[in-house]
């Protein structure tokens, strides 16, 4: 959807680089209110309504606080609750994942209706074919009565003309979880009980009506104070940013905007991969009858949610976020660290009790964008300065799907060179809840489990900048030009079971 949505995307962005310009400047924080003003000054641009289109833009202003998005209904300023904001120690209160209301299309939900398409034909197997009656053949055409009408699709596949199209409202096929819903006013509504935040609503909205709280404001508060402040950077990055931002610019482009240093989470994902390989070969299938790796939070989540009795096949060992902040602040104990990645699900990971004191703010690609622009770095200005070898060619190769498995299968190997691994994956929550359900069938006893709630992996995530195919070739290029193969040659391979 990154290029189809390009209107949305250039909005959500030009949101990122104003809260950040507001961040770093500092100063009266009251102009936030005169924002929605600059970006829509004097007509509308993709809404029918200037007006309307400010309204929305204030609401994503606030998310991009960190602040609880308002109703139609209040009458208050945009800055209202930014002196809260302001403190870099501020975390922005559930819910993560929010609905504009005045946003929302009020999209319908799953239903099939008849188009023009339709001649009429005689043999109306539409009709013939329902099991309810719910077709009837009117002035020649056929038309369904909603009241009666099963969804079952029936009707749709027999269609000589393809004629009966299947409509959904476009983020509600995007969630996996059915945690997107209808409120009484026919607008979407999010069950949190179900959502786990993967953030594909977000990005699958073509109205834009659904964002994210952010923590940009409050990570460019804690760069301005005397608090050393580390960056720990996803493997997805590799040209999110175009091909001047790599591993050998990366850290010059973040010192300029006031980072005191730069990691690879690859570096976790090694300690994660080692442990993991270790859980399996102690546990599968002495203890357990398959095990699933962990990395991902969505699919963690889910699986835990939907099959509660699963709980302890997931690996327990702890995401290469966490490890590789834990190892950053076993270096430099006073700092804060900022997770930079492609995922949405992360920010509500590192609100978990025994992750919030490792992981102290959460940005994703888009955001980190925002700061880019803002501080007008120029890319084509920045010095190489190449970050050490200190991880492997497995631990990169976590941002794209079956990477993560393909790692452990890859150190197990050095353990146990003649034993065969079975693998299965899946991408999607849908298909992660298909595999889970295989699994309880006992279809995949002996294996290892790999579940990425985005499709094609994180390279997908809902923060993401550039197209998945494009940032899959970067990566498997990362892996090529890494001299270190296997995360058993990582050099901080000692510090597996320590940083627990």
């Amino acid at each position: 959807m990154l290029d189809s949505y390009a209107s949305l995307n250039k909005i959500r962005r030009r949101v990122f680089e104003e809260i950040a310009k507001l961040a770093y400047e500092g100063g009266d924080y009251s102009r936030l209110d005169d924002i929605p003003y600059q970006i829509y000054q004097e007509e509308a641009i993709y809404r029918e309504s200037v007006f309307l289109e400010r309204a929305i833009v204030a609401e994503r202003l606030r998310l991009a606080i960190g602040l609880p998005v308002r109703s139609a209904k209040e009458h208050t300023p945009v800055s209202k609750g930014i002196e809260e904001a302001v403190k870099s120690e501020k975390y922005y209160e559930p819910p993560l994942v929010n609905v504009i209301d005045f946003a929302c299309n009020k999209c319908p939900e799953n239903s099939y209706y008849v188009t023009d398409v339709c001649v009429g034909c005689l043999a109306n197997p539409c009709a013939n074919v329902c099991p309810k009656e719910a077709i009837k053949i009117v002035n020649g055409k056929s038309v369904i009565d909603q009241s009666k009408c099963i969804k079952c699709g029936r009707c749709a596949n027999v269609c000589p003309y393809g004629a009966i199209h299947h409509r959904e409202r476009p983020c509600q096929k995007a969630c996996g979880m059915n945690a997107i819903e209808s409120d009484e006013n026919g607008r979407a509504k999010i069950n949190y009980d179900k959502c786990v935040s993967c953030g594909m609503c977000i990005v699958n909205c073509p109205f834009g009506a659904i964002a994210d709280k952010s923590q940009l404001f409050q990570v460019i508060q804690a760069i301005k104070s005397d608090v050393p402040v580390y960056a720990i950077i996803a493997p997805a990055f590799v040209g999110q940013f175009g091909p001047k931002v790599n591993l050998k610019t990366i850290d010059d482009a973040m010192a300029k905007l006031g980072f005191s240093g730069v990691r690879e989470v690859s570096i976790g994902a090694d300690l994660c991969t080692i442990e993991e390989a270790e859980d399996f070969l102690n546990n599968v299938p002495s203890k357990l009858k398959f095990m699933a790796t962990s990395c991902c939070p969505s699919w963690s989540v889910m699986a835990k949610k939907e099959f509660p009795e699963f709980e302890g096949n997931i690996s327990m060992a702890m995401t290469p976020m966490v490890l590789t902040a834990r190892l950053v602040k076993k270096e430099h104990p006073n700092c804060k660290i900022v997770f930079v990645g492609p995922c949405a699900a992360k920010k509500l990971e590192a609100q978990r009790k025994s992750v919030r004191s490792d992981v102290d703010f959460v940005l994703t690609f888009e955001e980190l964008m925002g700061m880019f622009v803002a501080k007008k770095v120029d890319f084509n200005t920045l010095v190489e300065k190449p970050l050490a070898n200190e991880t492997s060619a497995s631990g990169r190769g976590f941002a794209v799907a079956g990477g993560v498995a393909q790692a452990v299968v890859d150190a197990v190997k050095r353990i146990n060179p003649n034993l065969e691994i079975k693998v299965q994956s899946a991408q999607g929550l849908d298909n992660c809840k298909k595999l889970l359900q295989m699994a309880k069938a006992g279809k995949y006893d002996g294996y290892l489990l790999e579940g990425m709630a985005c499709p094609m992996g994180c390279i997908s995530g809902a923060g993401t900048i550039t197209q998945p195919s494009k940032t899959k070739v970067m990566v498997e290029l990362s892996k090529k030009e890494t001299p270190v193969k296997n995360s058993f040659d990582s050099k901080y391979k000692d510090n597996v079971g320590k940083l627990d």
